[in-house]
């Protein structure tokens, strides 16, 4: 019986498969990304509200698309729900939940930007709860949070640039294929993985990833109180676990989500009765912190992810460019 039950449900999956690639059709069987964020109480019943905003996943400002639903990106995601809280007087703290290997280096910077620009204008306190990996832009979103909690087996840090580009010349050679390229100027086609880059090339290339990783080190350096020789180890891009990460600054605690929403309810001033909220499309029933469902606003997870093929698992498939990204 179980046999015959796995052999229908799989057995869909693949015919569904087989349908997306015919004709462009998409199948939507949950929630639509262009239906509203609602807000939903998780627990408290004071006026005062602490909202709980999480950053799962690759980050990124391109939709994700499957073909079960397309969800909207996680830059666009998580700007919608600070959008929403900047108009709510009564939010006076907010949660990042991160669990994020990181992403590109623009939609990390953009999420820094946004989480910053709404703590300047609305005087927020902002607590950073981090799960299984808060690295590289992972880590880079939390920069603006008032105090770091990883959980006791949080993976973190990695804080480095890492470019991306293929090199396929050998497989060319091995196959007598040519690229014929005419361009306006001898480094037009820099980087191309159809040709290996020269010496002053690679120099270029790698100043570019040194200037961007400054960047990544002078922000761990302006948000976080630490000595000159740990700030060094952060710099040198290596992960930690959470009892490491503590001792050298990177974090302020060892704990767990709901330590994270205690401690937005102490640096906020609000009541411990406060409203702990999430902004949803979908109403899960007994809905908590730890919803596998829910995803934050994003919705369930596409079969694809749940078949093991999520793209966070295969950084080498990512388009080439820039990542503050933790490559496994």
């Amino acid at each position: 019986m179980k046999k015959t039950r796995f052999a229908i449900i799989f057995g869909t999956i693949m015919l569904v498969v087989a349908l997306s690639g015919c004709g462009g059709i998409n199948i939507n069987i949950f929630s639509d990304a262009s239906d509203p964020l609602k807000e939903f109480v998780l627990e408290g019943e004071a006026r005062e509200k602490i909202l709980v905003i999480p950053i799962d996943g690759l980050i990124s400002d391109r939709p994700d698309e499957g073909f079960l639903q397309t969800r909207p990106s996680i830059v666009q995601d998580v700007v919608s729900q600070l959008n929403r809280a900047k108009k709510d007087p009564d939010i006076k703290g907010l949660v990042l939940q991160i669990n994020s290997l990181g992403g590109t280096v623009t939609a990390s910077d953009i999420l820094y930007h946004e989480i910053m620009r709404l703590k300047t204008e609305r005087h927020l306190k902002i607590t950073a709860a981090f799960m299984d990996l808060a690295t590289s832009g992972g880590y880079y979103v939390a920069l603006p949070s008032d105090r770091m909690y990883a959980h006791p087996t949080t993976i973190t840090g990695s804080v480095g640039v890492l470019m991306i580009r293929p090199d396929i010349t050998g497989l060319m050679d091995k196959i007598g294929v040519r690229v014929q390229i005419e361009k306006s100027g001898d480094k037009k086609d820099m980087g191309s993985f159809f040709r290996k880059t020269t010496e002053e090339e690679e120099e270029i290339l790698q100043d570019l990833v040194d200037r961007l990783g400054k960047r990544f080190l002078d922000l761990v350096r302006k948000h976080r109180s630490m000595e000159a020789d740990a700030l060094s180890e952060a710099g040198s891009a290596r992960i930690f676990l959470a009892d490491d990460a503590l001792k050298i600054g990177l974090v302020d605690r060892i704990g767990y989500v709901r330590d994270a929403v205690e401690g937005a309810i102490e640096l906020s001033g609000a009541p411990q009765n406060a409203r702990i909220v999430v902004y949803r499309r979908t109403e899960y029933p007994d809905d908590n912190y730890y919803n596998p469902l829910a995803f934050g606003a994003r919705g369930p997870m596409k079969a694809a992810d749940l078949l093991g093929l999520g793209v966070e698992n295969a950084v080498s498939l990512l388009p080439p460019g820039f990542y503050y990204i933790w490559s496994r």
